[in-house]
């Protein structure tokens, strides 16, 4: 699985590198490191006005925060690795 989190301008002000420590955080949490490659990408044209946009595989989200950043890790990324 590849993630892509969007660290443009837009996104960089909505807080991308706290997205990425989180990911980062839960990547090794849940042992998914040799599952997953993170990167950082510019704008996937997802902009929102609220939150940063985050790419699974060929899935965009937009509005990723840290605090939906649980239910958006449980159910876009775990579940997905673990059908």
């Amino acid at each position: 699985m590849v993630i892509q989190v969007c660290v443009g301008s837009s996104c960089h002000l909505k807080g991308s590198q706290l997205i990425v420590e989180l990911l980062q955080k839960a990547i090794r949490a849940n042992g998914l490191e040799n599952e997953i490659t993170l990167v950082g990408t510019l704008c996937v044209g997802k902009c929102n006005r609220v939150g940063v946009s985050v790419q699974v595989d060929d899935d965009i989200f937009a509005g990723i925060t840290a605090e939906n950043f649980g239910d958006f890790f449980a159910e876009n990324i775990l579940k997905k690795l673990r059908g």
